[in-house]
């Protein structure tokens, strides 16, 4: 593979990764719309949006489904770490490799239940909207099927050496706790 085919397979999985981010900024504008507007006619005018509880719902679900994605690729999903920073690093690759394996594992089964429901569904109609109840449940299914190709990519970055040592605590500390040496009074929340 040419250095040129790898850059430019590197923009495009980063053009979609900055479409999910889009999209979800997109659902969450929608959301907000709906939801403000709906108090905000039921305070004021004595009305509502039947709609708006529904699609607001429906837009959360596929919000979170795919800030999912984003998350699992960039490894920003909060985690214990405590006892894999204290083995060695063979230990840590052995936990790396087996919590994807879970992870995957996981994925197959999220990909095939949601394959199974949005089918099942697809002829069903939502209340409000009139939308296939498929939709709702085809979120499962967009996760499954774009988190299965980032787990396989992790694994093989394992299996052929390419993961550094550092890269082995695939998760992100938690925002509330600072970064650094532990604090002088001794209150380490960790």
């Amino acid at each position: 593979m040419s250095a040129s085919s790898t850059t430019a397979t590197g923009r495009i999985v980063e053009a979609y990764y900055s479409s999910i981010k889009i999209i979800m900024a997109v659902l969450l504008a929608a959301m907000v719309v709906l939801v403000f507007g709906n108090v905000v006619l039921r305070y004021v005018f004595n009305s509502g949006i039947a709609l708006s509880e529904e699609l607001s719902r429906w837009l959360f679900v596929w919000m979170v489904f795919l800030g999912a994605i984003v998350g699992l690729r960039e490894h920003a999903h909060l985690g214990v770490d405590s006892f894999v920073k204290m083995l060695p690093p063979m230990g840590r690759k052995i936990c790396y490799a087996l919590s994807h394996a879970l992870m995957l594992y996981a994925s197959v089964l999220l990909t095939e239940g949601s394959w199974k429901q949005t089918v099942l569904n697809w002829d069903t109609t939502a209340p409000a909207s009139g939308l296939s109840v498929g939709l709702f449940y085809a979120a499962g299914l967009v996760f499954g099927i774009a988190s299965i190709p980032i787990l396989l990519h992790d694994l093989y970055r394992l299996l052929t050496g390419q993961l550094a040592t550092s890269e082995l605590i695939a998760i992100s500390e938690s925002e509330e706790l600072p970064a650094g040496p532990v604090a002088a009074n001794g209150n380490d929340r960790r």
